[in-house]
C-alpha cells in the first residue's frame, strides 16, 4: 500500500465520544471518507462522555457549534448563564460577572452532557461520509510513511482500516495513544469530583455559582426543569463517606458550604464521582497521527474547560 489513495478512509478517529463526534462533524464538509471507533456501546448508561455531568459551554464553543448548524439544537435543551457569582467561605466579598454589564445575551450555556450527546450522534448519523464501527476496541497502530493501519475487534470479530490520518479523541485514559508510544505526565490532585443535581428554595434564575472552601470548590449551574447541577470537589478521604451519606447528611454539609444564598437545598438526584489527575501527553503528534481533546490534555473541572478547549483542538 503505497498511495494515499488505496486508504480505505481518509481520516479514522479513534473515540466517538463528544470530542471523537464533533471532529466527525467538523470536517464532514469536506468531503472526506471518515470513520470512527468507539469502544463503548452508545448508549447512555454506559458511554462515559454522553453521562448525567453538565457542560459549560463558552461563547468560542457557541460560535463552532454555529458553524457546524448544531446551535439551535443544543440551545433548545440548553439553559443560559446570565450571571457568574465566585466567593470564599469564611472571607468578605465576592466577584460578580453579567452578561449584561459584558452587552452579551450569556456568558455560556449549560447543557447536559447525555443531551448534548444526543445531538452530535443524531447529526453525525446523518453524514453519508462518516462511517460509524461501534463497539469496537483498537487492539493496535501501525505508522507507515504514507498511512497508517487501526486493528480494532468488534463482536469477537478482527478487523482492520488504513487511513491517511488518526486523530486521537479516546479520552484521558487513551489507549490509541498509548499504542503510538506517546507518553503522559500525571500529576494525581487527589481529590473527587462528585456530580448530581438538586432543587434550591430560591430559583437560580440563569445564575452560576462557585464557591471555595478549605476542602475544594463547589459549583452551581442551571440546568432544565428548574433544577441545580451541582459539581463539588472533595479530598479523596473524604469522598466515600459522603457518597454513603444520606440524602439529608449530604445537602446539609453541602449547605454549610454553600450557605443560603439559594434557600435550602432538596430533592437530591442521584450522586455519581470520578477521581480527578492533570494528565498531559508528552506531545501532541505522531506519525500519521495526532492528538486532541482529553487525550491531550486531561484537566482540573473547577474552570470548566475541558470540552471547550476540547472544541479547540477540533477547530485547529
Amino acid at each position: 500500500m503505497s498511495s494515499l489513495s488505496e486508504t480505505d478512509f481518509d481520516i479514522v478517529i479513534a473515540g466517538g465520544g463528544m470530542i471523537g463526534v464533533s471532529m466527525a462533524l467538523a470536517i464532514a464538509s469536506l468531503n472526506l471518507r471518515i470513520a470512527v471507533i468507539e469502544k463503548v456501546e452508545r448508549d447512555h448508561d454506559l458511554q462515559p462522555s454522553f453521562d448525567d455531568r453538565s457542560t459549560a459551554l463558552s461563547r468560542s464553543s457557541q460560535s463552532m457549534c454555529t458553524a457546524l448548524g448544531l446551535w439551535d439544537e443544543i440551545r433548545d435543551t440548553s439553559e443560559a448563564i446570565k450571571s457568574i457569582h465566585v466567593s470564599d467561605q469564611g472571607r468578605f466579598g465576592f466577584s460578580h460577572i453579567s452578561a449584561k454589564e459584558q452587552e452579551v445575551e450569556a456568558l455560556g450555556y449549560v447543557v447536559i452532557n447525555r443531551v448534548l450527546g444526543d445531538v452530535l450522534l443524531a447529526n453525525a448519523e446523518k453524514k453519508k461520509n462518516i462511517k460509524f464501527f461501534c463497539p469496537a476496541e483498537i487492539t493496535s497502530i501501525e505508522s507507515h510513511k504514507d498511512y497508517c493501519n487501526v486493528n480494532f475487534k468488534s463482536h469477537d470479530a478482527e478487523n482492520i482500516v488504513s487511513s491517511r490520518l488518526l486523530v486521537v479523541a479516546d479520552g484521558a485514559n487513551s489507549s490509541a495513544r498509548d499504542f503510538l508510544g506517546i507518553g503522559t505526565n500525571k500529576i494525581n490532585y487527589d481529590q473527587v469530583a462528585i456530580i448530581g443535581n438538586l432543587l434550591t428554595e430560591k430559583a437560580i434564575d440563569n445564575r452560576a455559582f462557585e464557591r471555595f472552601s478549605e476542602s475544594g470548590p463547589l459549583a452551581l449551574l442551571p440546568i432544565e426543569n428548574g433544577r441545580t447541577a451541582f459539581i463539588w470537589i472533595v479530598p479523596t478521604n473524604d469522598a466515600e463517606d459522603l457518597l454513603a451519606a444520606s440524602d439529608d447528611i449530604f445537602l446539609s454539609t453541602m449547605q454549610e458550604i454553600f450557605g443560603l444564598r439559594l434557600g435550602l437545598f432538596s430533592n437530591l438526584g442521584k450522586r455519581s464521582s470520578y477521581p480527578l489527575a492533570l494528565k498531559e501527553a508528552q506531545r501532541l503528534y505522531a506519525s500519521r497521527s495526532v492528538v486532541i481533546g482529553n487525550a491531550a490534555n486531561s484537566l482540573h473541572p473547577v474552570a470548566a474547560q475541558g470540552f471547550n478547549l476540547g472544541l479547540r483542538d477540533v477547530a485547529t
